[in-house]
């Protein structure tokens, strides 16, 4: 997507096809997220542009616009535009691009918002075309876009994992989405899941195909030990909790941790006390065309099941950026254009 790099461009280019974005011009809080206006991108040879309907609304994006990832972005024109996941209609393929897709079908996408093109806050998003898959039958733009990011990013952890059926899998912060996402596909992976959960969230965790449900806070490695003398077999932290999670897992086995050391929430950790730590991170599964259609066929089938908090206009993103920030969703905000 080709980028503006300052108002007196828009002004000087007003009769040119555009599209609406939101994005910022400089990093911050909520507040600086606005509508911006962006010159109307093409598809290539090799490429497809999705008409987005839905965005999904992702912790990753509150981190690209608090300046987290300031350093790999440099050199990226303003305004940057945040946005991993998708869901719309094909309305462009490029010249020569070999296909299933066919013009008007509804798709979903996972976007690499850290690069030129920008993220999926836009009307347009154009992408190569191994990015974007057939949106799941029956599922609605709303619902689809909260699956890209997110399934992939369980299923990526559950890949690396590599845990043999009727292996113990902890998942902390199984209340949230990408958490309620990795009981389910564990579920599914024949896996044993004991999860944490507050009170009122034990039935949804329970529905999502926790096994054994643990009282969350504190003390849950503890609590965990309890029940599994020996330990788990591996233990997923979405919850960011860190360090003291180890003592949950037996020797020998994984622990899986979803930001780096130097981001909000991260822990430096390294193989140590026999405990094995996985990194994931999705971009390891951007443009796995298998991979994202394996996350399609799993929402058809009703063993994924989307998780929807509300949708929003996308000019109401910075409330969007300030909910998520306040915690307790149970379930993606989403942005519609």
């Amino acid at each position: 997507m080709v980028r503006i790099t300052d108002l007196v461009y828009i002004e000087n280019h007003l009769g040119a096809a555009t599209l609406r974005a939101v994005g910022l011009y400089e990093f911050g809080s909520p507040d600086v997220l606005r509508v911006v206006d962006l010159p109307e991108p093409h598809a290539r040879p090799g490429e497809v542009r999705v008409r987005v309907r839905a965005a999904a609304v992702n912790p990753a994006d509150t981190l690209l616009r608090s300046g987290v990832h300031a350093r790999a972005l440099a050199g990226v024109p303003v305004p940057y535009i945040p946005g991993m996941d998708i869901a719309g209609v094909i309305d462009e393929i490029g010249p020569g691009t070999e296909t299933e897709l066919s013009l008007g079908e509804p798709v979903m996408a996972i976007v690499m918002p850290l690069g030129p093109a920008g993220g999926g806050y836009a009307e347009y998003v154009v992408l190569p075309a191994g990015w974007v898959v057939h949106a799941p039958a029956g599922t609605d733009h709303v619902a689809a876009a909260t699956l890209p990011m997110n399934g992939l990013t369980a299923q990526l952890t559950l890949d690396r994992l590599a845990l043999a059926p009727g292996s113990v899998l902890a998942v902390i912060g199984a209340a949230g989405t990408l958490g309620g996402y990795l009981v389910q596909l564990g579920r599914h992976a024949g896996l044993t899941v004991v999860a944490d959960a507050a009170p009122a969230d034990e039935a949804l965790v329970r529905l999502s195909g926790a096994a054994d449900v643990v009282a969350r806070g504190s003390d849950v490695a503890e609590r965990i030990r309890a029940r599994y003398p020996d330990g788990v077999d591996a233990l997923a932290d979405v919850a960011l909790v860190g360090p003291r999670l180890l003592d949950a897992v037996r020797d020998g086995g994984t622990y899986a941790r979803f930001r780096s050391g130097g981001e909000p929430g991260g822990h430096e950790l390294d193989d140590s006390g026999g405990i094995t730590v996985r990194t994931t991170f999705v971009p390891g599964y951007a443009g796995r065309t298998d991979k994202l259609h394996q996350i399609r066929r799993l929402a058809e089938s009703g063993v994924l099941i989307p998780r929807v908090a509300t949708a929003l206009p996308a000019a109401e993103a910075a409330d969007a950026h300030r909910r998520l920030e306040a915690g307790g969703l149970r379930g993606r905000l989403v942005l519609t254009f």
